[in-house]
């Protein structure tokens, strides 16, 4: 917690911060873009089997000429119980005997009927070509699709784990700039993919690299800010994140062609690598890592870029290393992911933060990577979501800071339930009520999670942070896997998947108490710091309190 006096003298939110969130915001706007590309790429369009007398232009059963393609429709697909075109099935001959009746309809389990063995027939009114369309990801092989999205997400879980301790191993910056070209790379490629294999394969590649360029980018900006601003800079990290849902809103919009959507969003990723060679390593991780000489090169040049002359004159190594001295002393030793439970405090919160993040995810999820369940309309949902999830997290911000970390997070949480349990009970066709309510639950589960990655950054000491985002994200990446699956669920129980949505924040509301609370505290740097978190806490809970009380 030291290092928290050295940032103060060089200072803790000016113009080399400022310079540093120029460089990162942009990369951050176009990489959640990848994490829900599948709503658009993969998107399910209305669909029916081919037919011979209507689709094939060269032959035509039609004898009379005056049957209009409506009518051989009829003929041609069975209807369902909603009395519209079976998408799956197709009549095994042409059922001509359906001309002559008089508004009746017959018993359609006595007529035969096959599978769609000529393929299928896809309205291309709302994109002229997806994955879906492309291999035909639809009827017996529909479950691919909940597959893709999953899988994209398993690779988000293990490039976290291994980036994660490769991150505190080697430093934010180069496991950094290594994804964003991995991104680009992958990404650029996926446009090319001949088949579904190749499209899964790459995919996995680019999940991998889309969390760690995400907390990488956080540690790079949060590392350098001053404890009381800490929150502001994060709601704006978030901000950028629901900006880039509103792009990926308009940009699948313009682009209806997946192929082309996705380089759109791929080919960026060349030009950030390129960029990212400018922002500036953490000096705080330097430290603790025992690379107090290079730590302190990034402390002079920070100090003269927020135009602290008189600072860089006094800030040598033997200062920083009395400053230092218990980090220092703490850097000899390697750590690992095994040190996270090695000690109760840091143990406790471990489990505590994973339950909770996984509880929060899954709602969250649940709602983004489902936006045609609420309409038609996904592109304009996208960009609602995007522009309310902007609003939600800057009003959070004021509770968030002046009310304290814990209760706004548990009063978003509760929010979240509350507006998928009640969607559970409006019917299909109200679709502005079901829209709203799935607006308020999106807008409150993203301003939990801007209040949960401030709780957690301060609870989670530097030289393990990046190995417990790692771990984070485990429990992130779960809850986002499983998010789409849960959906199967429907041939069960229709309601099953959003009841399981709604009561896991209402569940994790309360578990928030057994955290401590961390307004205006400074992130801890060590272990030992957080064991120490008590004393540290009633310490500067009195000099809070004095300095109350001596100023009226």
């Amino acid at each position: 917690m030291a290092f928290e006096e050295l940032l103060d003298k060089v200072g803790g939110l000016g113009k080399f911060q400022i310079l540093q969130m120029a460089l990162i915001l942009p990369s951050l706007m176009i990489v959640v873009c990848h994490s829900l590309l599948e709503n658009f790429t993969a998107a399910v369009p209305g669909h029916r089997c081919w037919v011979h007398i209507l689709d094939n232009a060269t032959v035509s059963d039609n004898d009379t000429g005056i049957l209009s393609p409506d009518v051989l429709l009829r003929l041609s697909i069975p209807v369902d119980s909603n009395l519209k075109p079976e998408k799956c099935r197709r009549f095994l001959h042409p059922q001509w005997q359906l001309l002559h009746l008089n508004g009746t309809l017959p018993n359609m389990t006595d007529l035969d009927t096959e599978p769609c063995v000529d393929g299928w027939v896809y309205d291309h009114s709302l994109f002229s070509s997806t994955i879906v369309t492309e291999w035909d990801l639809v009827c017996d092989q529909q479950s691919q699709k909940p597959l893709i999205q999953s899988l994209v997400m398993v690779g988000i879980l293990v490039g976290g784990l291994i980036y994660g301790h490769l991150s505190d191993r080697f430093g934010r910056k180069l496991i950094l700039r290594c994804c964003l070209l991995q991104l680009a790379i992958s990404g650029t490629c996926t446009t090319f993919a001949p088949n579904i294999f190749i499209y899964c394969l790459l995919r996995f590649l680019s999940g991998c690299s889309i969390a760690v360029i995400i907390t990488n980018n956080c540690f790079l900006i949060i590392e350098w800010t001053r404890s009381q601003s800490k929150g502001m800079v994060l709601t704006l990290i978030y901000c950028a994140l629901s900006i880039g849902q509103m792009i990926l809103g308009g940009l699948a919009f313009v682009f209806r062609e997946w192929r082309t959507l996705q380089l759109v969003v791929s080919v960026p990723f060349f030009a950030f690598f390129l960029s990212s060679r400018w922002l500036v390593e953490s000096s705080r991780w330097l430290i603790i890592t025992n690379k107090p000489d290079e730590g302190l090169k990034e402390l002079k040049m920070v100090a003269h870029r927020n135009g602290m002359k008189n600072v860089e004159e006094t800030l040598n190594l033997e200062g920083l290393r009395a400053t230092m001295q218990e980090e220092l002393e703490t850097a000899q030793s390697r750590t690992t992911i095994f040190d996270l439970f090695r000690t109760p405090n840091l143990r406790k919160r471990i489990y505590l933060l994973s339950f909770v993040r996984f509880a929060s995810t899954l709602p969250f999820f649940g709602i983004i990577v489902n936006l045609q369940h609420f309409g038609s309309n996904i592109f304009l949902f996208q960009v609602i979501f995007g522009a309310l999830t902007i609003s939600v997290r800057c009003l959070a911000l004021y509770p968030l800071n002046n009310v304290g970390r814990r209760p706004t997070e548990m009063f978003f949480l509760f929010l979240v339930g509350l507006s998928i349990l009640i969607n559970m009970f409006v019917p299909q066709d109200m679709q502005t009520l079901r829209v709203i309510l799935a607006s308020v639950g999106i807008g409150c589960v993203a301003a939990s999670h801007t209040c949960f990655s401030v709780h957690q950054s301060e609870l989670l000491p530097t030289i393990v942070r990046a190995k417990a985002a790692g771990l984070d994200l485990l429990a992130n990446r779960c809850a986002a896997a499983l998010a789409p699956l849960l959906m199967t669920l429907v041939v069960y129980l229709p309601p099953l998947p959003w009841i399981i949505y709604g009561m896991c924040p209402i569940i994790a509301a309360p578990v928030l108490l057994l955290l401590p609370e961390t307004r205006n505290l400074p992130l801890p740097d060590t272990i030992q710091d957080v064991e120490n978190n008590k004393k540290f806490s009633r310490t500067v809970n009195e000099k809070d309190l004095y300095i109350k009380v001596t100023k009226f």
